[in-house]
């Protein structure tokens, strides 16, 4: 759980430096810091469902995994 935190913070201080940088403007890099990671996290939901089909097609009806 300390990972995810430490990592979350970092992503956070990242996205805020980034977008302040940009603009110059507190708000709108805290704005961005806070929805960008909320926009990934949504997006990673989807890439994973992408990804889980795609592995799925690959197992034949026998089981056995198919060698890409």
């Amino acid at each position: 759980m300390i990972k995810t935190a430490t990592f979350a913070v970092m992503h956070f201080s990242i996205a805020f430096s980034v977008a302040y940088a940009l603009t110059g403007d507190v708000i709108v890099g805290g704005a961005v810091a806070l929805v960008e990671p909320a926009v990934n996290t949504v997006a990673f939901y989807f890439h994973e469902r992408v990804w889980e089909r795609l592995r799925r097609r690959e197992v034949p009806a026998g089981g056995a995994v198919v060698a890409a």
